[in-house]
């Protein structure tokens, strides 16, 4: 009797334990993810502060130069022709024993489209109001997709500016990304327009390892 009462009892602890990890896993992302918004803001806040720099009044070459950077960094917003793509879920009921995930918006559906566009020669695009760069990243994040760390839910309007006519023939295509996304009834409109504005990137950029390097000796 004693032997299985203990046995009971070490039975009992070991299955508290487990069912409390999950507990503290939460705890554990909730403390990473307030420590990841305080550097963000963080940063933010050193973006702004470096948008101000300017340089010494009179110097023509530096203030083209700066405008420039500025303008290919994408800390500038853009405007010009070019299309504005909505994308939505589909509204067709999946059958029985039907994967329900093939009606929705995933990140790599946003992602053919937006390959797509830079392929065709896009020179800025945003979602959601959100500009990509070079570091941007678009991943779901539950029920919604993450772009620059900043969640949002369908529909999504992708703003690219660039070609209209060769833009939209690019997701038109037959066999292309939007053919192959109509099959499964999502929704997805293409519309030219001629004063299309994609904003300033809003992030911030960091680069903990990365360094210039120096020009390698001719």
């Amino acid at each position: 009797m004693v032997l299985g009462f203990m046995l009971a009892l070490q039975f009992r602890i070991a299955m508290d334990q487990k069912a409390s990890l999950p507990y503290q896993r939460v705890e554990e992302l909730s403390a990473r993810l307030i420590e990841t918004e305080k550097e963000r803001d963080a940063l933010q806040e050193k973006v702004a502060s470096l948008q101000q720099v300017r340089p010494a009044p009179g110097n023509t070459e530096g203030e083209q130069m700066l405008r420039e950077l500025r303008l290919r960094s994408g800390l500038t917003a853009l405007t010009g022709p070019g299309v504005i793509v909505t994308i939505d879920d589909s509204k067709i009921k999946s059958k029985a024993g039907e994967n329900q995930n093939l009606y929705i918006i995933h990140d790599d559906d946003l992602l053919k489209v937006i390959n797509e566009l830079r392929a065709a020669g896009a020179e800025a695009i945003s979602v959601n109001g959100q500009r990509l760069m070079a570091t941007s990243e678009i991943r779901c994040a539950g029920p919604t997709l993450s772009v620059n760390n900043v969640r949002s839910a369908p529909p999504y309007e992708i703003r690219a500016i660039g070609d209209s006519a060769t833009l939209e023939s690019a997701l038109r295509m037959r066999g292309g990304v939007m053919e192959t996304l109509q099959v499964w009834g999502i929704q997805l409109e293409v519309k030219a327009a001629q004063d299309i504005v994609v904003p300033a990137y809003k992030g911030a950029s960091k680069f903990s390892f990365a360094k210039e390097a120096e020009e390698a000796a001719s």
